[in-house]
């Protein structure tokens, strides 16, 4: 018989609510879910491909322990006691900073990781600790973090309010959107247009999203800050500045002005490749419009000045009045609360960075992190500290961070490692032990990350579709029998279990401080007939700004108000929210953080006389492909060939390359050999690879993939450039040299 579920997608940021149409526990149909309160029915290609990556031959569902050259099937126990074995090894004999953590991209879209990685990390008791935020959106993070006192203060453009959007580095047409959480973005984007709005995207390349913009300003990669700095020069010389908002609560103006005259259009525009009287129509266009918005995205994050960049995009938009308001860029407030919707409102502890330096390379801590940059040398490095196991959860580092090649040869080099991960890929093929978790419907779904990133603020909760088949095991209990046994436990179901409630009480512990709750032995009684990440779930909804408080507000959010609302709660759209939403010391904006103004004064300035660069390489991504797992669905890697060099016809012509045959490309660290494709759409000058490809290494295990294995541009990035405020990595204006193969 068949049956009809709902389900937010996981598979990229927009959180598109499914309808998927089930025989038995198959899924026969995937359609978007036109009763859904956000995306109303839309459905990319990764959503509709989710029924074959539920029924995907090559995703591993029973744990794999290495046994010499060989990869075997084993039980849970026994994959356990090798954990033990192999990872408190490691401690034993070398303590417990020999132990690496990596965590991938996908424990943003996953609920367990999201609530457990903590503890995992906690029993770890290690401060080597890398994400995939170093090679995507730490500046972001360190930026909002700075100025408005927590890193998930991002402010996010009120897309179908807005009547002017400034974008640069980003391509929602194929992202989706990123940190900015928005269904349908193509049609929200089309609609600011249809109502007599502007688009203008700044990007060295004519992506899909600039070809239906209104304008398209090719940018020399890498210098969006520099240019962002002239906005800003041209801003103040108008005498036209107008906080809104941020009057009265802003400190740090003097200091932007007497940066600011360092970048005049006439000195920016030699750097950025943009005319003067361009740079001064840009802005002065943010200027006139009745309400505008800023966005730079992860093209401004992957380069030398991602920070400088990130910070200006919140610089310009407060300095034009549009920090704040309605068709400007505001603060969204997820339902399940977080570190700007708790506490004092308008004041906090603040943020900072630095508490602790790599081993190696000396490079600063960040939310607790290294940059992933680092990840190979602190492994290859002999010495105190030395990583000699790793622990990873889900992603694929060897295909998506810097000098892949070479970490790839430093896993080689580890006495121990362990995986949490659904495939055999180019990463997982160094593991000693795999832990599987189970499939995407046998496990519940809230995207508490990304709701704090919303254009609009809603709530929907996925419940399990399918029992848990025997054999496998959910993720939050993998990662709590990891930490059990990172403690010095043995790791057994039990310990999983005492861990859990451990965990759920002491957020009941700290919550019963506030005067509006309940007790904590009250809350947890309330909250017994849940397990897992649903009673967390469940706790930080009811704990929230628009929560039943367990039972005060009768018309508040709890789990239960999500699972009677299949298609979602819509809590409005987002709201001014200054100055509450602040958790700086001051409880003010802090328009001219030092650490920017120093990094302003030491590279941003003398970079202006700096000479032209040659070549330079930069990434871009495609609407089927967000994580590189993705690669092994079939339905979205066929059709024409999409790992490809792309090149300007000036730059072929002069190269002798020809579209379609295969070129070189070298760096300073790697060199590969690719298609070629001439375009038109891309600036001269720049050459564009994709990321996340270059599949089929011996030892994977994802046909598909290996198939369609195209090249790993990482191989070409450098590691030892990074930006030093942030530690991400720089994938973006990659000096190349190109030749015919």
């Amino acid at each position: 018989m068949r049956t009809i579920e709902y389900r937010t997608c996981p598979l990229c940021e927009a959180t598109c609510g499914l309808e998927l149409h089930m025989e038995g526990e198959e899924v026969v149909l995937v359609r978007g879910d036109k009763d859904d309160v956000f995306s109303k029915g839309y459905l990319c290609p990764k959503g509709a491909a989710l029924k074959d990556l539920v029924a995907d031959p090559d995703r591993l569902r029973a744990p794999l322990v290495r046994r010499g050259d060989e990869y075997v099937e084993v039980s849970w126990d026994e994959a356990f006691a090798a954990v033990r074995e192999g990872l408190m090894g490691v401690i034993e004999r070398h303590g417990r900073d020999a132990v690496g953590a990596y965590l991938g991209n996908p424990c943003a879209h996953n609920l367990a990781p999201i609530i457990y990685n903590r503890a995992l990390l906690q029993g770890l008791g290690t401060t080597n600790v890398f994400s995939a935020s170093t090679v995507d959106q730490m500046p972001k993070h360190v930026s909002a973090g700075l100025m408005f006192g927590t890193p998930i203060s991002v402010p996010i453009p009120d897309l179908d309010h807005t009547d002017h959007l400034l974008m640069l580095g980003a391509n929602p047409f194929a992202s989706n959107g990123s940190l900015m959480t928005a269904p349908d973005l193509p049609g929200r984007l089309r609609a600011i247009r249809a109502r007599g709005g502007r688009i203008v995207v700044v990007d060295p390349r004519r992506s899909k999203t600039a070809e239906e913009a209104d304008e398209w300003v090719a940018i020399r990669p890498g210098t969006d800050a520099h240019l962002l700095f002239g906005l800003v020069n041209v801003i103040l010389a108008s005498g036209r500045v107008d906080l809104g908002r941020a009057e009265g609560i802003t400190d740090g103006f003097e200091v932007i002005e007497r940066l600011a005259p360092h970048f005049t259009p006439e000195a920016v525009a030699p750097v950025c490749g943009i005319p003067a009287e361009d740079v001064r129509r840009l802005a002065t266009e943010l200027l006139d419009a009745r309400t505008a918005a800023v966005y730079g995205r992860i093209g401004t994050c992957t380069q030398e000045y991602g920070t400088l960049a990130s910070w200006l995009v919140d610089v310009v938009n407060i300095l034009t009045g549009n920090l704040d308001r309605p068709g400007g860029a505001l603060f969204p407030k997820n339902a399940a609360g977080s570190a700007n919707t708790g506490g004092t409102p308008g004041r906090g502890r603040g943020f900072r960075t630095g508490r602790r330096h790599s081993r190696v390379e000396g490079k600063p801590e960040v939310l607790g992190e290294f940059p992933v940059a680092t990840l190979a040398s602190e492994i290859l490095t002999p010495g105190e500290g030395q990583i000699r196991a790793l622990v990873t959860v889900a992603g694929n580092p060897v295909v998506s961070t810097p000098d892949a090649g070479r970490l790839d040869a430093a896993l080689a080099d580890l006495e121990f490692m362990v995986s949490v991960d659904i495939y055999r890929n180019e990463t997982t093929r160094h593991a000693d032990v795999i832990l599987p978790p189970g499939g995407i419907l046998t496990k519940e779904h809230f995207d508490l990350a990304f709701y704090s990133l919303s254009i609009r603020n809603v709530a929907n909760y996925s419940p399990p579709i399918n029992p848990l088949p025997p054999g496998e095991l959910h993720e939050w209990e993998i990662l709590l029998r990891l930490a059990a046994i990172a403690g010095g436990a043995q790791g057994s179901a039990e310990e999983c279990a005492g861990l859990d409630d451990l965990i759920i009480g002491g957020l009941a512990a700290k919550a019963a401080q506030r005067d509006d709750l309940p007790t904590a032995d009250e809350m947890l009684e309330a909250l017994a007939h849940r397990r897992g990440p649903a009673r967390v779930v469940d706790f930080m909804l009811r704990t929230g700004p628009y929560g039943d408080r367990f039972g005060a507000d009768p018309e508040g959010l709890s789990l239960a108000v999500l699972e009677a609302n299949p298609h979602g709660v819509d809590l409005g759209p987002l709201q001014p929210r200054l100055p509450e939403v602040l958790r700086t010391p001051t409880g003010r904006i802090d328009l001219a953080p030092d650490l920017m103004v120093a990094d302003v004064e030491a590279r941003l300035i003398p970079s202006l006389g700096a000479p032209t660069p040659g070549l330079v390489l930069v990434g871009r991504r495609d609407l089927r492909s967000n994580n590189s797992w993705m690669h092994n669905i079939k339905v979205l890697v066929k059709g024409r060939p999409r790992c490809t060099l792309h090149i300007h016809p000036d730059d072929a012509a002069g190269l002798g390359l020809t579209d379609g045959a295969p070129a070189r490309v070298r760096s300073r660290v790697g060199e590969v050999v690719l298609p070629v494709e001439v375009t038109d759409g891309i600036r001269p000058g720049v050459v564009s690879i994709p990321h996340g490809w270059g599949h089929g290494a011996p030892g994977t295990a994802m046909r598909v993939a290996a198939e369609y294995a195209g090249v790993n541009s990482n191989v070409l990035t450098d590691a030892s450039v990074i930006d030093p405020l942030s530690g991400n990595a720089v994938l973006n204006g990659i000096p190349v040299e190109v030749d015919a193969a």
